[in-house]
């Protein structure tokens, strides 16, 4: 094989990597266990991470016409996709009651996108 062959297989193989990552419903999204590409973050009070939670309530909030207060995140797993998922658990005020949601958010941030997968609770 010459190496034109070879580079072009290996775009072709990164392609359907990616496409079957998008494509392979994870367990993080449902119930049951966490698939193998998730690892846990170990610092949820990382200031990265709490943007990430930060920018999850602020768009639910705008999605749902809700008033979610950000309070913090409680834990949190991640899986490298073409970028990250990050599967947050959050504590948000909904008026004066503390409650724990859900949120799934997908972040590359050398393109600086942002979106907010799915947000679920109180859990």
């Amino acid at each position: 094989m010459n190496h034109h062959h070879l580079s072009k297989m290996h775009k072709l193989f990164i392609t359907i990597l990616i496409i079957s990552l998008f494509c392979k419903p994870s367990a993080a999204l449902g119930e049951g266990t966490l698939s193998g590409g998730w690892k846990p973050i170990p610092d949820v009070t990382n200031p990265v991470v709490v943007g990430i939670g930060k920018f999850a309530v602020i768009e639910h909030n705008k999605v749902d016409h809700a008033s979610l207060k950000f309070t913090k995140v409680v834990k949190g797993e991640t899986q490298v996709v073409a970028g990250l998922n990050y599967n947050l658990t959050i504590t948000a005020a909904d008026g004066s009651v503390e409650k724990n949601y859900v949120a799934l958010v997908w972040d590359k941030p050398w393109e600086k996108f942002r979106r907010l997968v799915s947000f679920k609770g109180p859990v």
